[in-house]
């Protein structure tokens, strides 16, 4: 049954945040984790696991190897138990990261943040022609070097979307088909916030051979139907957008070094999306490539504001970054991990 303009229906009761990892305007107090530990694969998202089970949101992270083979981590992170101001809470967090990391552990602090933390939002400026590819970067064939990546390639550039005015008589139905990945109802709740409209009752199939079909009832804030034909056009091009490419992946060269990028929008409410830095530390962990540096940061284009990642690699026989099909197979892997793939 079509829902009546006289009835209230709710079917998604939202709420952004809790899990993080992406940073957010939290209304949680920010805290400072510096680690000092020996170096070694997978430490950055071994620490950010442990963060993540005992329910820290990270905010901020800067990340600096030093030259005798020593890590310094500095994690600015707000407590989704809200109990990091009492200090039992502080030395189980430190007891417990000091009994996972073991010997390779030196020194583990944990303190209120200070005004550094605000320093720490704004990354440097990327380079003009880099910033160009990320942000408005796109998926196509040609960044496929696999009959396999080509494939998954095009089945994302298989989305669908219908706008009907005539079968509700109070809201406007879209028609949604696209192919599944993890995060997907974030990415089209987080559109309709930035859009202001409301999803008054939805409807949502199973995932079929990779694939998810939506129907979801919408009017605007004001109560009325989306009727403008530009106003459609905008929110089912930014929707598709969202749906195609949640996340913007690539790697460049910074100087003699390797350096991979990773952006997706913010929300209009200035929180990111949860858990990239942990899939992304996951994908470098999988593949065996050392991160000497890392940071999390904002970047404004002239239509939105984007959370950026930026991981500098470390070069290895077991996977040399100078070889294009080796910088392929990274970008695809990080991407599957992110989509959920």
């Amino acid at each position: 049954m079509c829902p009546s303009c006289l009835l209230p229906f709710l079917l998604f009761n939202y709420q952004q945040g809790g899990d993080g990892n992406g940073g957010s305007t939290h209304s949680c107090s920010v805290y400072l984790l510096e680690l000092c530990c020996l170096d070694r694969k997978g430490l950055l998202h071994d620490v950010t696991r442990i963060l993540s089970d005992l329910e820290f949101s990270i905010q901020r992270v800067k990340v600096m190897t030093t030259p005798d083979g020593r890590v310094m981590d500095l994690f600015y992170i707000t407590d989704g138990m809200e109990l990091l101001h009492t200090k039992k809470r502080r030395d189980d967090t430190k007891e417990h990261l000091i009994a996972v990391l073991g010997n390779y552990c030196i020194s583990c602090e944990l303190q209120l943040a200070g005004s550094e933390y605000d320093s720490l939002k704004a990354l440097p400026s990327l380079p003009p022609a880099v910033a160009e590819e990320l942000f408005t970067y796109e998926l196509s064939s040609k960044d496929a070097s696999s009959k396999e990546l080509k494939s998954d390639l095009m089945t994302l550039k298989k989305a669908t979307i219908t706008v009907d005015n005539l079968l509700s008589p109070a809201h406007t139905l879209l028609q949604i088909q696209c192919a599944d990945h993890k995060g997907l109802f974030y990415d089209i709740l987080r559109t309709s916030k930035d859009f202001d409209f409301q999803i008054a009752y939805g409807r949502f199939s199973s995932s079929v051979k990779g694939y998810r079909n939506l129907d979801l009832f919408i009017r605007q804030a004001n109560g009325k139907k989306i009727v403008d034909p530009k106003h459609q056009n905008a929110l089912c091009s930014r929707l598709k957008e969202e749906m195609l490419h949640p996340f913007r992946v690539i790697i460049v060269n910074r100087g003699p070094d390797t350096e991979l990028l990773v952006a997706n929008p913010v929300e209009s409410s200035g929180k990111g999306r949860p858990r990239v830095f942990y899939d992304v530390t996951l994908a470098l962990k999988m593949l065996r490539i050392c991160i000497f540096s890392a940071e999390i940061g904002r970047q404004s284009t002239s239509d939105r504001q984007w959370e950026v990642y930026r991981f500098l690699l470390d070069d290895s026989h077991e996977f040399p970054l100078t070889s294009n099909r080796a910088r392929d197979q990274l970008v695809d892997r990080v991407r599957r991990i992110l989509m959920g793939w």
